[in-house]
């Protein structure tokens, strides 16, 4: 997700004011974030005080972590952690009935989700891993839109073509007592 969505889908309203952003914005911009990055935020049990931005970035992950001192104001602690440095843990998915439960470990902070937000973290975490590998990070797309031709995975699919002359291909074989187009008597007689 973008770090504009992020802030409009913030837990509670006081997590997300133009204070805040007024500290987090130069920060992640000092360190090389685009203006409204791709990024995961990991609200935390305090959501409101404390939460931590993690954004990837070409020369690493950029790590901030938000806290708001009462009678001080916002924080922003922002280090930039080069790819080879960067701790993360197993992308591990779940599935049953339709259903899928996704969790990845990165820096310390464990993602957790399920469905649709299960599809946003493996989003950002392919992107984690594309980066530590050394492979330009892959465009950013939001969970549930995808490239027209791609699957759930990303890979492209063959598209049949749509003409009638390959829709409506008359068969060559002969019906045989098995097939359901033999030869059936007329009705009436």
């Amino acid at each position: 997700m973008r770090l504009s969505a992020w802030r409009a889908a913030a837990p509670h309203p006081q997590a997300a004011t133009a204070k805040i952003a007024a500290v987090v914005d130069p920060a992640l911009l000092t360190f090389g974030a685009e203006p409204d990055p791709h990024c995961w935020v990991a609200w935390g049990d305090q959501p409101t005080v404390r939460y931590a931005i993690l954004v990837p970035t070409d020369p690493g992950l950029i790590h901030c972590f938000v806290r708001v001192i009462p009678g001080e104001g916002p924080r922003a602690t922002t280090k930039l952690i080069r790819w080879n440095r960067v701790a993360i843990g197993e992308l591990a998915a779940e599935s049953q009935g339709g259903r899928r439960l996704l969790s990845y470990q990165i820096e310390g902070q464990v993602l957790r989700g399920i469905d649709v937000e299960a599809d946003r973290i493996a989003a950002f975490a392919l992107r984690v891993v594309a980066a530590i590998d050394g492979r330009p990070l892959p465009p950013f797309e939001e969970a549930g839109r995808r490239r027209a031709g791609s699957t759930p995975r990303g890979r492209a699919v063959a598209r049949r073509p749509t003409t009638k002359s390959a829709v409506a291909k008359p068969s060559t074989r002969a019906p045989t007592a098995k097939s359901p187009d033999r030869a059936r008597p007329a009705r009436g007689s």
